[in-house]
């Protein structure tokens, strides 16, 4: 193993996007921030975009500010899942890429899946039937023309390599979300996407976590002030997938639950589970590092807390995130539960007030202030996880006994607490840029500067990152029956 190496990790996550300085030698691995920036989706004439022309540009300025830390080996991008962009024949840009909240899919699922039988799809690529996913983006794209002129469809981490580097691939944790990759082959799924009516040939070839893209372009270094060659590695390109190589777990029954805008809540398994219950459950099978298999289910995440401070922010409330959360602590628990995975919630708006609606709706206290509902939020969020934890463990025959937090929810103490008591399991909490580490250790391994397997890499960041440990109250009969309010129990 080399004595250490100097990395970048751009980690482009649905909020915000950061570059971070990776050190990591024999028994050290150091993280620190280059450069942080916003990530915020633009509507314009009613569709709402992914700026990712703004999200390059700060990618530049973050390599530029990372450069000057030191000579970097190598530089590793990861990102949130299904969005693209489409390149033409020249391999320009057509457009920025639409964003997954824009509502452009409206109908497009029930249009594919009359198509193609819901069991059949899912036995080919285990993935979720979620109405944002890139088949169907892809799929309403060719409805409105957008296909006509498209020779590539570059995923969103892979489109950036493209413009460091000048070499087109699909990195295969980040193709496994599509609902376009054929989970048992690891391939593309041809078969699927002819009967969707897409055409083949826009679909780069795969790689590997781990594999060297290319240099940096001469350009790029030249914007970058970098003067030395720098290598572009290939990184578990999906953020969950990197975040899921730092969950620091140390024994195989754990359960992992990547949380922010969204909490991924799985196991990591040798094979997918391909059965027509984990269908109906929306559990999702995403290839992992090492052949792995990250077998979770989507939970719309802390995207409620976000969109509801966002709310009272443009109305000139207080939104000041501690003591929101310090007043959440003391409110009534369980006064109001809402199902957080309801599709009303996906569209950016009002939060508060549709949170106010579902509890109505359902018979339930509305909140009254920010306290109670940040409250309702944060309960219903536990018990999200709590059910996902359940229905892993049965759907996949794997016990869990622990589960790791990872992520920046490990940042929210009340939410860990209330996921301990929900689950009535131990929680452990940390580290909260697991996305940033996993991407650096993939690179540092790849330059042979890290250990070789996952029990090695999950080892390391026991040693050297801080996690918190949160035992459950012993409270559960009070969760079963909120549950059973919205008919989980």
């Amino acid at each position: 193993m080399k004595p250490a190496a100097l990395v970048a990790a751009v980690d482009l996550g649905a909020s915000g996007g950061r570059v971070m300085i990776g050190d990591v030698g024999a028994g050290r691995l150091d993280l620190r921030e280059a450069h942080r920036f916003a990530n915020r989706p633009v509507t314009a004439g009613g569709t709402i975009y992914t700026d990712v022309l703004h999200l390059y540009a700060e990618v530049l300025d973050g390599l530029r500010l990372a450069g000057a830390a030191g000579p970097l080996a190598s530089v590793g991008i990861d990102s949130w899942g299904v969005d693209f962009g489409l390149l033409d024949a020249g391999g320009a840009l057509l457009g920025n890429p639409v964003h997954y909240r824009d509502g452009r899919t409206a109908g497009v699922p029930e249009l594919v899946m009359a198509a193609i039988d819901a069991d059949e799809f899912y036995a080919a690529t285990g993935i979720a039937q979620l109405p944002f996913n890139t088949v169907f983006q892809l799929v309403a794209a060719a409805g409105a023309g957008q296909l006509a002129s498209a020779r590539t469809m570059l995923l969103i981490p892979d489109l950036l390599a493209y413009w460091l580097t000048g070499q087109i691939g699909a990195e295969v944790t980040n193709a496994s979300t599509t609902q376009l990759y054929d989970i048992a082959a690891r391939g593309w799924a041809t078969s699927i996407i002819e009967r969707v009516g897409l055409p083949v040939g826009i679909f780069p070839p795969l790689r590997q976590a781990g594999e060297r893209i290319g240099p940096l372009l001469p350009q790029v270094r030249a914007a970058c002030g970098l003067d030395a060659e720098v290598a572009q590695v290939a990184v578990a390109s999906h953020d969950t997938a990197s975040a899921v190589v730092a969950v620091p777990a140390a024994e195989p029954g754990f359960c992992y639950i990547s949380c922010g805008t969204w909490s991924l809540v799985g196991v990591e398994l040798g094979r997918p589970v391909l059965t027509r219950q984990s269908r109906l459950a929306q559990f999702t099978n995403e290839t992992g590092v090492d052949g792995t298999v990250r077998y979770l289910r989507n939970v719309m995440g802390l995207w409620l807390l976000q969109e509801s401070l966002r709310t009272w922010a443009a109305a000139g409330q207080p939104t000041d995130l501690d003591e929101v959360l310090a007043a959440a602590a003391v409110a009534s628990p369980l006064r109001s539960v809402v199902d957080p995975d309801d599709l009303e919630f996906l569209p950016p708006g009002d939060m508060p007030a549709r949170i106010a609606a579902a509890c109505e709706r359902t018979g339930q206290p509305v909140p009254e202030d920010q306290a109670q509902t940040i409250r309702c939020v944060l309960d219903s969020l536990a018990l999200a996880h709590w059910r996902a934890v359940e229905q892993v463990q049965r759907l996949s025959g794997c016990a869990v006994d622990v589960v790791h937090i990872v992520g920046g929810g490990a940042r929210n103490s009340l939410l860990c607490q209330l996921t301990a008591d929900a689950c009535a399991l131990p929680v452990f909490a940390g580290p909260a840029e697991a996305t940033a580490l996993g991407n650096v250790l993939i690179q540092a391994r790849a330059l042979g500067a890290a250990p070789v397997d996952l029990p090695g890499l999950r080892s390391l960041v026991r040693a050297t990152q801080p996690v918190r440990r949160f035992d459950p109250s012993g409270q559960v009969s009070h969760w079963r029956a909120a549950a059973r309010r919205l008919s989980w129990g």
